[in-house]
């Protein structure tokens, strides 16, 4: 695979007006975005919300067609919005490009209708059937031999093993076995298929070989045909086809508008933030926290929490996933009554450690490390430092923590980052983005592009339709804000430092 600029005429983006579509369905609800290749800019943005089913128990869940109710509000919002852009016009769209949330269950029967509601990403209602499942397949290590990663409670295959169990009628009906993005492109397009970036969150695929592990297959769904329920594995530069004509018809496209592979929102976002070559790392402050950087090859010596995962354009991409980044401070925000804005102020105010107060914010269980069942703690309180600026404080301290810790995995395997590219709604925060790079040591910058896994998307579809090579589409349609570049203030470097060595302390005490 070439990733590597190639002989593009300069005129190559002045022979028309040529419009992509990309499309971000996450946890909280849909994004769409317009892409012009003229203005090299995104002329069109939409957003609907999702609602989320849940229990105390762990029950994350959602209803498959909640999703394409909200690509469809979505998508309309941003074409409306594009139109006051001199000369679009819906027929000039090319391609659409997907990202979806990983590692979601949908099961489809014999006449495409979903078997159960869609089990999330976030689930932990089944961690006993994962702990069974990586025991079945020989022990952590064992499982990492035969799959090149470590199953987690939130990957695909427990909850296919749960669905099993609790509802064997429904189970034996089961026909096509989908990822989110796939649900999303089997309804653009009638294509049964997926690739190797979101198929690695599945824990049956084997990231190394890049192939379903027919072995582990076998032992979740011994009455299902892998060959048959399973989509056809495709690689991230090709087309899956076009969108069926009745698509076309609802949104006034031509019937020649492409659909690229797409890929989970990890995928999606490296592309979108340009994280396509090693030495960069893409860190996302969100509800959940990720941090992941791009590799040509994959690493086999990783601590088992690094999930390494296919990237999206033919490579890989060690990931690491924490639960509780801005949910975590949505928490405090909520007890307290106060806002964003709030939160920020009040935490500028109290010096770094929070005099003394340490969060283990578990609100949601963990997942790096695996403490999918624990609970959140305070520590460190007494009378002369419970305030509300030092909660605010340890708060936003301990979420940027739990990233922190993800990255000395990264280093404990050698990968070497010279840059964060920071993205998610914590990125905002001017405060915020310099704790981040006091605690992690590293330069950090922003994209001026909000809406990263949706613009990777559009860039994938470019690509796949033979519109530029991936460097060169990165280059031109990735745009860093250099004005929320940051760098590390090495005196707080060193503050931050005893106060993380305080939170790791507590952790190996409690946990």
């Amino acid at each position: 695979m070439k990733q590597k600029c190639g002989c593009i005429p300069p005129h190559f983006f002045v022979l028309g007006d040529i419009m992509y579509i990309g499309i971000d369905c996450g946890t909280q609800g849909t994004k769409a975005i317009v892409l012009d290749s003229v203005q090299k800019k995104v002329i069109g943005v939409g957003y609907a919300k999702h609602e989320l089913i849940t229990q105390s128990n762990g029950r994350r869940e959602q209803q498959p067609n909640w999703w394409i109710e909200a690509l469809q509000q979505a998508l309309q919002i941003a074409l409306k919005q594009a139109k006051n852009s001199p000369h679009f016009s819906p027929n000039l769209v090319k391609g659409i490009g997907i990202s979806g949330q990983q590692h979601g269950l949908v099961m489809l029967d014999k006449n495409d209708r979903p078997l159960y509601k869609a089990k999330l990403w976030c689930d932990t209602e089944t961690a006993t059937e994962n702990d069974i499942l990586i025991e079945k397949l020989g022990g952590q290590t064992a499982a990492f031999e035969k799959l090149g990663i470590i199953c987690q409670t939130g990957y695909t295959a427990s909850k296919l093993s749960w669905f099993r169990q609790n509802y064997p009628d429904k189970f034996a009906n089961i026909r096509k076995i989908m990822l989110p993005h796939d649900y999303l492109n089997y309804w653009l397009t009638g294509k049964f298929c997926t690739e190797f970036g979101d198929a690695s969150g599945s824990g049956y695929f084997d990231v190394v070989k890049r192939e379903w592990k027919r072995e582990v297959f076998k032992y979740l769904a011994p009455e299902l045909n892998m060959d048959e329920v399973l989509p056809k594995l495709l690689s991230a530069e090709q087309k899956i086809g076009v969108i069926k004509p009745e698509i076309a018809t609802l949104f006034g496209f031509n019937d020649n508008v492409i659909v690229s592979t797409g890929g989970g929102d990890n995928m999606m976002g490296a592309i979108g933030t340009g994280n396509i070559r090693e030495g960069i790392a893409t860190m996302s402050l969100g509800t959940s926290g990720t941090l992941y950087a791009y590799t040509q090859k994959p690493l086999l010596n990783l601590p088992p929490m690094i999930a390494n995962f296919c990237s999206s354009n033919n490579g890989w991409l060690p990931l690491v996933c924490v639960m509780n980044i801005t949910s975590s401070n949505k928490q405090l925000m909520n007890l307290l009554n106060i806002d964003i804005e709030e939160l920020n102020q009040l935490a500028q105010q109290a010096p770094i450690g929070a005099n003394g107060i340490t969060i283990l914010p578990f609100f949601n269980g963990e997942r790096v490390p695996p403490l999918p069942n624990t609970k959140a703690s305070i520590l460190g309180l007494d009378s002369s430092n419970f305030t509300r600026e030092n909660l605010c404080r340890a708060m936003m301290e301990s979420a940027t923590f739990t990233l922190r810790y993800g990255l000395d995995l990264f280093h404990q395997a050698g990968l070497k980052t010279s840059q964060i590219r920071l993205i998610g709604g914590g990125a905002k925060s001017s405060f915020w983005r310099q704790m981040v790079a006091d605690v992690m040591n590293s330069e950090v910058v922003c994209l001026q592009e909000e809406e990263a896994a949706a613009l990777g998307g559009a860039i994938q579809a470019m690509w796949a339709n033979g519109e530029g090579e991936l460097e060169f589409l990165c280059e031109t349609f990735i745009h860093l804000d250099e004005n929320s570049k940051t760098y590390p203030n090495l005196s707080q470097v060193k503050n931050y430092q005893s106060a993380y060595e305080r939170y790791l302390k507590h952790l190996s005490q409690l946990y």
